[in-house]
């Protein structure tokens, strides 16, 4: 039996866990932090994560020419999240919350506790339709000079720090399996002590059992993550109008990312609402090095990819890469099948593929200028681009389309894919990109890519014809659907209590993070920006930390 009291119990060392926690600290309370897993996934899902952070009107963004404002990123947020619930109060208290954080101190705030961003901004969901509607209107995507590690590290100095004053202590591998409630406030947490692992960092972790604990505390944040990393769970809470889950699907967080304190959560009287409100990727590749069971691999990728459907057909407008991630999986599932291909060439992966995660930027995640440069010359793409390339499995490369196409339906498993069809779409395309003019829109959308200096330097090819050889060779890459992030959750007032059924705060109990759908319930609405995910982590720790190190005694 495990029992020793802090004020503020903290479930999950994620990064909203660790901001909670660390605010708590600083205001002077102690905390205990347990999380199921070994000390090694310290930062959790944030650590794997590019470091992505969605800012309005910075300092960077000015500096390439582009002009936001607090009133744009609001109009692209309230088009995109298109709240039309009576739950949706709090979801969008919680919106307007964090565009003024964005707009406003989040970027000194960090600057502060020494965190840096890569000075090109990326420009991600780009939306194409129209002015009230999903999208990013301007390039928002601040990268963090350290990728997702380099956004987990000060706070996690700031943990460490306030461990060595007996602020904060660490309790791994202590799975919660039940709040303690009396009087129906929240007055602690009980579960099972796991055994000790050494298991990497995102690796499946042992359940063996070595005994029960109990701790008390003045209040409990819930910081546990979402539940990408249980397909069955996913596939329970689909929303029909996504049209039938994925039979297959790989998954983009670790297995553990289960959903257990939701239920636990709930059955202690919070409230979740949204459930229905999920976002998942459909550029997922197979990985070839896993480090989770199924690991995927997202592509960030830039505009000019050729996206067909899993029968040859191309994609219709406004469905290119990087533009609307949920309109397109929409209409990927909607033919029936649950994958899809990009066909490119060399000159196209050089200069517009990246790989979503840490471990896929050694430059990025190494702060290393001199790798990093590198992505502007020669004629390979990045290392892990081109290890992709070699080894993984949804990648076919050939000198002609005759042996693309032949390869491609090789790797489906089936001849869906005919040369004619595919070689007549993709000629037309070609024949749009020898003037600046044209009636293709994904060209116009080239086109408008490359007047965004950062598009132009690092994200964006030169328009030019895929079938040209001097361009080669060809690509074909197969999309798989990959599970990433729940966009519902704990319904959370401005301080992050969780709401019972009866609309009141439950004593005691605070969520924040992805368990909080990032804010309120689902303060994303049904689509998100990007850059948005850790953001939505660092306000609501924020916000948590604060009030409940205001409100206990």
């Amino acid at each position: 039996m495990s029992r020793a009291q802090s004020e503020v119990i903290v479930v999950g060392a994620g990064l909203a866990g660790l901001v909670a926690a660390t605010e708590l600290a600083n205001a002077g309370r102690s905390v205990t932090i347990v999380d199921q897993e070994p000390e090694q996934n310290l930062g959790a899902q944030a650590f794997w994560s590019l470091g992505g952070l969605f800012l309005v009107d910075s300092p960077e963004q000015r500096r390439m020419g582009i002009r936001d404002s607090y009133e744009l990123a609001r109009e692209d947020w309230l088009g995109s999240a298109g709240f039309d619930r009576p739950e949706d109060y709090w979801p969008r208290a919680w919106a307007e919350a964090y565009l003024a954080f964005a707009a406003g101190e989040k970027r000194e705030w960090l600057r502060a506790l020494g965190h840096r961003l890569f000075p090109v901004v990326g420009w991600a969901e780009r939306g194409g339709w129209s002015a009230t509607s999903h999208g990013n209107s301007v390039p928002r995507f601040h990268i963090t000079w350290g990728a997702g590690p380099g956004v987990v590290e000060p706070f996690e100095k700031r943990a460490r720090e306030a461990e060595e004053n007996g602020r904060i202590r660490f309790l791994w591998r202590h799975r919660v399996d039940r709040l303690i409630l009396t009087d129906g406030a929240v007055t602690g947490i009980a579960g099972t002590i796991l055994e000790p692992s050494t298991a990497p960092r995102g690796a499946e972790s042992s359940r063996t059992a070595l005994g029960d604990f109990d701790l008390p505390a003045q209040a409990v944040i819930v910081a546990s993550g979402g539940i990408g990393g249980d397909q069955d769970l996913v596939r329970r809470n689909w929303p029909a109008r996504l049209g039938p889950a994925p039979k297959f699907m790989v998954s983009g967080v670790p297995k553990h990312v289960d959903g257990r304190m939701l239920a636990i959560t709930e059955s202690a009287g919070g409230r979740i609402i949204n459930r229905d409100r999920m976002w998942h990727y459909t550029e997922g590749l197979r990985n070839w090095n896993p480090v989770w069971q199924n690991h995927g691999i997202r592509i960030l990728p830039g505009p000019s990819s050729i996206w067909l459907d899993a029968t040859g057909e191309r994609l219709p407008a406004p469905f290119f890469p990087g533009y609307d991630t949920l309109g397109t999986l929409q209409h990927i599932l909607s033919t029936g099948y649950d994958y899809s291909w990009f066909i490119l060439n060399q000159s196209i992966i050089r200069k517009e593929f990246a790989l979503s995660g840490s471990e896929q930027n050694p430059d990025l995640t190494g702060r290393d200028w001199g790798l990093t440069a590198r992505r502007a010359v020669g004629r390979r793409a990045t290392g892990p681009v081109e290890a992709f390339k070699e080894k993984g499995e949804d990648f076919v490369v050939a000198n002609s389309l005759d042996e693309l196409v032949h390869g491609m339906n090789r790797v489906a498993g089936n001849d869906l894919l005919k040369l004619d069809g595919i070689e007549r779409q993709i000629v037309a395309r070609d024949l749009q990109v020898t003037n600046p003019y044209g009636k293709d829109l994904q060209v116009i959308g080239i086109h408008n890519a490359r007047r965004s200096m950062g598009d132009k330097l690092i994200r964006t090819a030169r328009p030019h014809r895929i079938l040209d050889p001097a361009h080669g060779p060809l690509i074909a890459v197969k999309l798989n659907i990959l599970t990433r992030k729940t966009l519902g959750g704990l319904e959370t007032d401005l301080s992050a209590r969780v709401l019972g059924n009866d609309g009141q705060p439950v004593p005691g109990l605070y969520a924040v993070g992805e368990a909080a759908g990032f804010g309120g319930g689902g303060m994303h609405g049904y689509r998100a920006l990007e850059g948005t995910f850790l953001g939505g982590c660092l306000f609501s720790g924020r916000v948590a930390g604060r009030a409940a190190a205001a409100a206990i005694a």
